[in-house]
């Protein structure tokens, strides 16, 4: 039997990063994956979906050319050019992942199969069994489809099939608004597809505030068919499925299922381990198992962050954490979330649920982005951001908003929150003029106004 020091199981994001940080310290390694190779991100996930958003926005933006007085037609659209595109930048995302591969994968450092639990330190792969001292299970995870629609398979589409398919159907109905759902949703909505967005809860992007919510929810119901309802029933009928929400019936050719996704730990066998599937017990600075401090379950797989650069950090943490014991733990970044709607969505540091749950005393400051001057100037005038502080230091702890090109606005609230700035302190800040960050200032004067802390002639610092 084979006897590696380390065995990393999964190449997506994850994996992929444990490995590099293994492979700086020792040769005794291997990369198990029986999968398509090029990372969830490039192939199905951030990538493609950000290629097909642009083309949405692109396309939906000279509805604004008359408004400008650029006297053009709306062009028309070809859906089986769109998604030929879509594809050939997937493809060459994929390839930079592939390329990064390229030193190793053959090598015979990369074994294409599918590996399960026989005990602790054994992996049945098959066709043989190997060993190793440490593992890191960095398996990911795989769209979830509701028990209720399984019955109707023929006409589902996931995030796995979509950017596979020629052309966009003429219907669809999006069953999940949260991130994904919302993103590719409004996207095909945009793209002139007769698109139905459904959610069984009012909410849009897990967003926690509920007046940021119910801004955006309100928005969505005047420009999207949209319903919070759920779905009563469906069937087949003449080709179709015939959908009832509360309020009416609608027929698809096809539906996008975006309720999320589940780690993949079934085919691992971990019931061997006796381990509980349902929630993995793992140490949340190490990433590794609790009752096996040998395994380790960064990225998608343990069901915490399932977003990249939280996957890469994780597998950073377990590579390193597996190779050295006892290391002082990583501190994690600030929690930064972004949802590439039209206008963005995004949450940065404490969300208004967090700090709520934690019993913080804070303040809110507002500001609303119609009417804003560059908002006004980009034709883009449709938002709201509200940012948390301490009450009694003016500490800036998070902020929840949605709005005209806020994937700005939220790294930058990120990095003031990591750099433990007050309100004051990010006041005396520069902002030009117009720009959308003018937005955030009258946001944070707001905020200074509440919170129980002295306010100076105007926003300098004196010398």
């Amino acid at each position: 039997m084979k006897k590696f020091d380390y065995v990393i199981i999964g190449a997506g994001s994850a994996g992929l990063n444990a490995r590099r940080q293994i492979a700086k310290h020792t040769d005794n390694w291997v990369v198990i994956d029986d999968g398509i190779l090029g990372t969830t991100c490039a192939r199905v996930g951030c990538m493609p979906s950000k290629v097909l958003i642009q083309v949405a926005a692109d396309y939906k933006r000279f509805s604004k050319h008359l408004e400008q007085g650029i006297l053009s037609e709306q062009p028309a659209i070809d859906h089986k050019k769109v998604m030929e595109h879509v594809r050939k930048l997937r493809d060459r995302f994929v390839r930079a992942v592939m390329g990064g591969m390229s030193n190793w994968i053959n090598d015979e450092k990369l074994i294409r199969k599918r590996a399960s639990f026989v005990d602790a330190h054994t992996l049945d792969l098959g066709d043989e069994k190997i060993q190793a001292n440490k593992i890191i299970v960095a398996t990911g995870s795989t769209p979830f489809i509701p028990d209720s629609l399984k019955p109707y398979s023929d006409y589902l589409i996931t995030t796995d099939q979509f950017f596979e398919l020629d052309k966009l159907p003429s219907s669809i109905a999006v069953v999940g608004l949260g991130v994904i759902g919302i993103e590719l949703g409004q996207a095909i909505a945009d793209l002139g597809i007769d698109t139905t967005l459904i959610a069984r809860r009012r909410i849009i992007a897990g967003i926690s505030d509920p007046q940021v919510n119910e801004y955006v929810c309100s928005k969505y119901e005047q420009n999207y068919n949209i319903s919070f309802d759920g779905i009563k029933s469906i069937s087949e009928e003449s080709g179709k499925l015939k959908i009832s929400l509360i309020d009416r019936e609608i027929f698809v050719e096809k539906i996008l299922v975006t309720t999320g996704r589940r780690p993949n730990l079934s085919s691992l066998k971990l019931e061997n381990l006796e381990l509980d599937l349902k929630k993995l017990d793992f140490c949340n600075k190490t990433f590794s198992l609790k009752e096996y401090p040998h395994i380790y379950v960064p990225g998608d797989v343990n069901g915490k962050k399932a977003i990249l650069h939280e996957a890469s950090d994780e597998g950073n943490i377990a590579g390193i954490n597996s190779v050295f014991d006892n290391l002082k733990p990583f501190k994690t970044r600030v929690p930064l979330e972004i949802t590439f709607s039209e206008p963005t969505i995004f949450k940065a540091g404490q969300s208004y649920e967090s700090l709520n749950q934690n019993n913080i005393s804070f303040e809110i400051g507002e500001v609303s982005f119609e009417g804003q001057g560059r908002s006004i100037v980009k034709l883009k005038e449709i938002g709201m951001l509200r940012v948390y502080g301490d009450k009694k230091t003016g500490l800036i702890l998070g902020a929840e908003g949605f709005g005209p090109d806020s994937e700005h606005l939220a790294h930058l609230l990120a990095w003031v929150i990591e750099m433990n700035k007050t309100v004051n302190e990010v006041l005396s800040f520069p902002f030009y003029h117009p720009v959308i960050e003018e937005g955030l200032r009258t946001a944070l004067r707001d905020l200074r106004s509440k919170c129980d802390i002295p306010v100076a002639e105007f926003d300098l610092k004196r010398i």
